[in-house]
């Protein structure tokens, strides 16, 4: 016999991860764009606003990495969290993100001794 309410548990869990994995990739996404945003500034020359950009891509950034804890220590390396298409999708937006925050800082840091 189905045991129905595990089906609707079931159900329940993996919308609850869909909506942590879209946080993941939204947060991640918006790091990285708004660190592609501040590099357009220090090109342009506005230092100022390029860190203030920067700063915000950092929070972004941060908001995500918080989201990827949370996985982390819900699964407590037991393989508790389904891992799908999208949950691999979204830790590749993850780090990627984080890779261009690096060395968009450097590249900032570049183009303000330039000048």
């Amino acid at each position: 016999m189905i045991d129905l309410d595990s089906i609707v548990d079931t159900e329940s869990e993996l919308q609850d991860l869909e909506e942590v994995v879209m946080g993941l990739i939204i947060n991640s996404g918006q790091a990285r764009s708004l660190a592609y945003s501040a590099l357009k500034k220090a090109k342009e020359g506005d230092f100022e606003q390029a860190r203030a950009v920067m700063t915000q891509s950092r929070m972004a950034l941060n908001e995500a990495h918080l989201i990827q804890t949370k996985l982390i220590e819900e699964d407590q390396g037991e393989g508790k969290t389904k891992v799908s298409l999208v949950l691999v999708h979204a830790q590749d937006h993850l780090m990627t993100s984080m890779l261009a925050r690096e060395l968009i800082a450097e590249l900032i840091e570049l183009h303000e001794k330039i000048k």
